[in-house]
């Protein structure tokens, strides 16, 4: 199949990584031919039959506008922006700690441009620190960042403005998947079913639903791969005054814990405030996500939150990705999508059924299936869970409540990453890899500030010719 451009640098992915790229790239220069390829829609067409309130379940779309589209998965999120190195990504193995807060500074005037509140939330109050001095007096870790929250309708909101202004500058190409690589001599070819896309540089980011097809790209390409860890946990969600003395104080919590059975790490991840839980259909399998509003109106009695538990493998062990998804598979095959259980229930060994869900004092806000969670998380993740939730009880009397309820799997993919120069460049000469789906971030502010590097470093080789 013939090309008839020949595009200066071509972007895999419309995810916050992509569009900061892109972004980065049109301002540093505007005469440059960028083209943005995504398998999901525009932020204008993307709908969600569920966040549309046109149906409770998912109804298993082609493409799913949760996760795929521009904006990608984190186009429906709460935006939460954490001003840290301290999680979020690991792009202190590239650049030093105020290399990479400068970025997050940066990115985060680029949304206030586009308008992004100026609240931050910070762990550095006194009240803060007494909540940090509760924590470690339990054995619990709160990690320091400040944070801003967008809001998910504010979100959408400032996305379909960075898209308005971006839309006049480079080139999209939506509803676009890409079945392979292949490099030239000059620069990269991407095959789709439309046309055959030829660019001098090539920006990989795939995001979280393109990362096991980023994995399978990188090895036909030869590039070795580095494991990272796995997360597979449950949503919590119980009721708003529980957690209303920690939210707040610091809106997005980070509380990590090391049970004493394994010795593993669990941390609270994503907590929504007043929230609602939601599904993500990732590649056809359901998993349990949370959303959280700015507008009062919006907002439920409950506060959900994730509980992650972190594994690291070893060789052979070369595929989290799919190791992840086999455990969704479970709940999927057990309730048709995402199970919900008390917490209770859980304990006596009891399945959680319709008639014992509708006596729960905590009434959920997503049309879960009633099941049993220990059927489907490994052992060791359910009693890693149910120990931090004991730990959590002594900071938050009520998270060990009866009714306190549990959706399951909640599960955050992240590929196996290559490796990679400080400038996010892989060994392929001018191919960067960047954001959640190639393994180097894992949240909005770090996945933008990968975008900008990558971009930085194209428009500098460029200048200088090469």
């Amino acid at each position: 199949m013939s090309t008839e451009t020949i595009w200066d640098v071509g972007i895999i992915g419309c995810g916050i990584a992509g569009i900061y790229a892109g972004y980065e790239l049109s301002k540093l220069n505007p005469g440059l031919k960028v083209i943005l390829l995504e398998e999901g829609e525009d932020i204008d067409r993307r709908s969600c039959p569920i966040v549309a309130h046109k149906t409770k379940d998912c109804v298993s779309c082609a493409t799913c506008a949760i996760m795929r589209g521009f904006g990608g998965a984190g186009a429906y999120s709460d935006g939460k922006y954490n001003f840290t190195t301290e999680f979020g990504g690991w792009l202190r193995d590239y650049l030093p700690e105020e290399e990479i807060m400068d970025l997050i500074r940066y990115v985060d005037d680029v949304n206030v441009s586009f308008g992004a509140t100026e609240v931050v939330y910070s762990t550095e109050s006194e009240a803060a620190r007494k909540l940090e001095k509760k924590a470690l007096e339990n054995d619990l870790h709160l990690l320091q960042a400040r944070v801003k929250h967008l809001g998910t309708e504010n979100n959408l909101r400032i996305l379909k403005n960075i898209y308005d202004h971006m839309k006049t500058r480079v080139t999209f190409r939506f509803g676009t998947s890409i079945s392979g690589i292949k490099v030239l001599p000059d620069g990269y070819l991407l095959e789709t079913k439309a046309e055959d896309i030829q660019c001098r540089y090539l920006i990989a980011a795939p995001g979280r639903s393109g990362a096991e097809w980023f994995a399978e790209q990188c090895n036909q390409l030869g590039l070795d791969l580095l494991n990272n860890q796995v997360d597979i946990g449950v949503r919590v969600e119980l009721p708003a005054k529980v957690f209303e003395h920690i939210t707040d104080v610091v809106y997005e919590s980070k509380l990590v814990y090391r049970t004493k059975q394994y010795g593993d790490s669990v941390r609270t991840f994503c907590m929504n405030p007043y929230g609602h839980v939601v599904t993500e259909n990732v590649d056809g399998l359901m998993t349990v996500n949370g959303h959280s509003y700015s507008d009062p109106k919006l907002q439920s009695e409950n506060t959900n939150f994730a509980l992650l538990v972190s594994n690291r493998f070893t060789q052979p062990f070369k595929e989290p990705y799919k190791y992840g998804k086999h455990i969704a598979s479970l709940s999927n095959m057990l309730g048709g999508g995402v199970l919900i259980q008390r917490f209770g229930d859980l304990l006596r060994g009891t399945r959680t059924n319709e008639h014992r869900l509708s006596k729960s004092f905590v009434k959920p806000t997503l049309q879960a299936t009633p099941g049993d969670l220990s059927l489907v998380l490994p052992k060791r993740h359910m009693d890693n869970i149910i120990e931090m939730i004991y730990a959590l009880d002594k900071i938050a009397p009520g998270t060990a409540n009866y009714d306190t309820l549990l959706y399951g799997v909640e599960v955050k993919f992240y590929s196996s990453r290559p490796q990679l120069t400080a400038e996010l460049e892989t060994k392929l000469r001018n191919f960067y890899a960047i954001g959640d789906g190639a393994g180097i971030t894992r949240g909005l502010a770090q996945a933008a500030a990968s975008g900008v590097i990558a971009a930085r470093s194209v428009a500098g080789k460029l200048k200088a010719g090469e």
